[in-house]
């Protein structure tokens, strides 16, 4: 019974993913925010890292990270590794150090998406040597952080409710 709900939860978790890919990627469905559209599965991945065990986290941020990868066009693999080790990190913390509250969520949601954002800034413009590289930190992609971290609370709340839903009494 309990592979039944936990298939049940992997399978809704993966249309989650997919159907934010497709809301993320369809132009003009979303209104951009300052010039700058929000990326919609790293706020979703980490609110299922903070709801599951450390191995399913990982791979759901993998499968998250190469969805972004297959959006952006470019370097495959580079969003599944950095989402996945967060998951997977964050998944961890989740069990034992970290309480599952929405304060919680904004604040790892904050941090991942710093990091993984100014970290894709540094690889795709300032290591490849673009002028205006402050240009493109300060108009692009810090409203692309600000602009997904206003969804932290719609993912959270959904991945919660759906986590507790779906599992099996104990």
């Amino acid at each position: 019974m309990e592979n039944r709900y936990r298939f049940i939860r992997y399978f809704a978790y993966a249309l989650e993913l997919l159907v934010l890919y497709m809301i993320q990627q369809t132009p003009g469905l979303l209104p951009p925010l300052l010039g700058a559209r929000p990326i919609l599965i790293i706020p979703a991945a980490l609110a299922i890292a903070m709801f599951e065990t450390e191995l399913p986290s990982m791979a759901f941020g993998i499968f998250g990270g190469l969805l972004i990868d297959f959006g952006i066009g470019d370097a495959l693999g580079f969003h599944g590794i950095l989402l996945g080790v967060a998951c997977y990190v964050i998944s961890a913390f989740s069990a034992d150090l970290l309480r599952t509250n929405l304060l919680t969520s904004f604040l790892v949601n904050t941090l991942a998406l710093v990091l993984i954002v100014l970290l894709q800034w540094l690889f795709y413009y300032v290591l490849y040597g673009y002028d205006n590289c402050t240009y493109a930190l300060v108009y692009h992609y810090l409203p692309r952080i600000a602009y997904s971290l206003i969804l932290t609370p719609i993912t959270f709340y959904f991945n919660r409710a759906f986590a507790l839903l779906i599992r099996p009494s104990e």
